[in-house]
């Protein structure tokens, strides 16, 4: 069956030596990530016990992706993309390295978790999109939904285990105490020793990736890069659609904790069963997708899981059982994980080999654009409560997407564009 989890189209992708070591390199560099996120969240608490502090220090780490991303899709573009990961995962091991030193010599300040997330940041911003414009030239075209979306559910399977597993080391090796210092310090050498995997993985690749020499001046080229999306409407198309749902589809994963709190009356535990649902759901949906690399009507597939993004955020809205919860985010997680991979992969699909980088990178920028969508949407939770804001966030998500199709021609002829 196509859309088996065993699929021969994933078996395909997965075949393929080079895109193999694509995928575990990726694998290895995103469970790092997200074990990071819990030890220094976990850390910076204990020092500060200041929920700003926690703020500040992911948004360390969030700016630098906003402010760089498109230089670094320049960088793909002009450089082979194999080197430019390689260096990335080593800066981002090298800075671990560093980081782990000064935890365990329990020399650490508030500001050492600042510098870090704005260097690892900035390495994601100037690295990421190399690796996501290396993908349809390890694979043929045809499997390049595949291979996105098998990209996609090593994430999600990262985002979900990584910091259950950095939680369990901390206990683990700290033996209990919660003010110990060794227990993250050891953690970050395994983080270390993840990115440096990572780095290893990819220097195997034995395709350096395609260079496209440009002589203009950077400023041109990326200023000529939104003229390219702004003057091919398929490619714009598959850009907004991928804003939407960052405006109106993520504003549940920051109110979720409120939700489980206000509505449900839930506990922690309760939180942790919606949340593993979610991630599961993604992991199936992008599984799911990875087979249907033989799909006709891949645009259609792309505006259907919008739909359904937008119906189930709003279904969650009206969730007042912790089971009607659970069954409505386990599709949340599965139809943004299937939309996310079907996006990509289509907009890989339309771009010229010699723009990809600097285009992923725009969309790459675009998810910024993320508190837009979160800012009003919390002010109707405040106004009324969060189970109305988010059954507001998914009727106007929905609505969106109905008239983006309604008045942009090339999403509804996308599939065109392809043959």
């Amino acid at each position: 069956m196509a859309g088996s989890l065993l699929s021969p189209d994933l078996r395909r992708a997965l075949a393929l030596p080079d895109f193999r070591l694509h995928f575990f390199g990726g694998l290895a560099a995103s469970f790092a990530m997200n074990m990071q996120v819990i030890a220094r969240g976990w850390l910076v608490y204990q020092l500060t016990q200041s929920e700003m502090d926690l703020a500040w220090v992911t948004m360390s780490f969030m700016i630098p992706q906003v402010l760089f991303a498109l230089y670094g899709g320049v960088l793909a573009d002009r450089y082979p993309k194999r080197r430019l990961i390689v260096i990335g995962q080593s800066l981002s091991a090298l800075a671990t390295l560093v980081f782990a030193a000064i935890v365990l010599t329990e020399r650490v300040e508030f500001w050492d978790f600042i510098w870090l997330g704005f260097f690892n940041g900035t390495v994601l911003a100037l690295s990421m999109p190399a690796r996501q414009a290396f993908v349809p030239e390890l694979v043929p075209q045809s499997l390049i939904l595949s291979a996105t979306s098998i990209n996609t559910s090593g994430w999600n399977f990262a985002r979900i285990l990584g910091p259950a597993i950095a939680g369990l080391l901390i206990a683990l090796i700290a033996d209990g105490d919660k003010t110990s210092y060794f227990g993250v310090g050891m953690v970050h050498l395994f983080i270390c020793a993840l990115y440096l995997l990572s780095a290893l993985s990819m220097s195997r690749v034995s395709r350096p990736g395609e260079v496209h020499p440009v002589k203009e001046h950077v400023g041109r080229e990326m200023l000529g890069a939104f003229r390219y999306v702004w003057n091919r409407p398929p490619i714009f198309a598959l850009i907004i659609l991928s804003i939407i749902p960052f405006l109106f589809g993520m504003p549940l994963n920051t109110m979720l904790p409120a939700f489980n709190h206000d509505i449900l009356g839930g506990g922690a535990d309760d939180l942790g069963y919606l949340i593993s649902a979610m991630g599961v759901g993604a992991i199936i949906g992008s599984l799911y997708t990875a087979g249907l690399a033989s799909l006709k009507r891949k645009g259609f597939w792309v505006i259907a899981t919008c739909l359904a993004w937008g119906a189930a955020t709003m279904a969650f809205g009206f969730a007042d059982s912790l089971l009607f919860a659970f069954i409505a985010i386990f599709f949340v997680g599965l139809v943004s994980a299937a939309n996310s991979a079907g996006n990509r992969a289509l907009l890989q699909m339309q771009v010229d080999p010699a723009m990809r980088g600097k285009v992923l990178s725009i969309d790459m920028m675009s998810h910024g654009l993320m508190p837009f969508g979160l800012m009003p949407i919390s002010f109707v939770a405040e106004r009324y409560d969060v189970a109305v804001a988010l059954m507001v966030s998914g009727g106007v998500f929905m609505l969106l997407v109905v008239l983006c199709f309604a008045t942009m021609k090339s999403l509804r002829t996308i599939d065109q564009s392809l043959n």
